[in-house]
């Protein structure tokens, strides 16, 4: 017997003894669900929005890293043409000067936050 279920002894009975668990009954699952409403939603939306601003530094140091990409790649394309060290040294520096002044317009256009769309 096994928390009071089930006989004292199984002798005489005709069977083992062994006790099953009644598969017949399902309980349903928890039916009451807090669901969120509109108004929960639009206040964790707008506290998400507000949350945390991009670290400027980073974005500028991701800006220059795009922009020294870029320059590594004009240089060898200059390269492969034939150009002296100082004639490429030189359009180089002219070229990684105008894409500083472009500023953060560089490939895709960015988000208020600063990540690309």
């Amino acid at each position: 017997m096994y928390n009071g279920i089930g006989l004292q002894t199984p002798r005489g009975s005709g069977t083992n003894g062994h006790v099953q668990r009644n598969w017949a009954l399902v309980r349903p699952k928890d039916q009451s669900k807090a669901y969120k409403s509109e108004a929960e939603l639009s206040a964790m939306d707008a506290a998400a929005a507000t949350a945390r601003q991009p670290n400027k530094e980073i974005l500028d140091h991701e800006r220059k890293r795009k922009i020294e990409l870029k320059c590594a790649e004009f240089q060898e394309i200059l390269e492969e043409q034939g150009f002296t060290e100082e004639a490429i040294a030189n359009k180089v520096n002219n070229y990684r000067n105008m894409l500083m002044g472009e500023g953060a317009k560089l490939d895709k256009p960015v988000d208020q936050w600063g990540r690309p769309w």
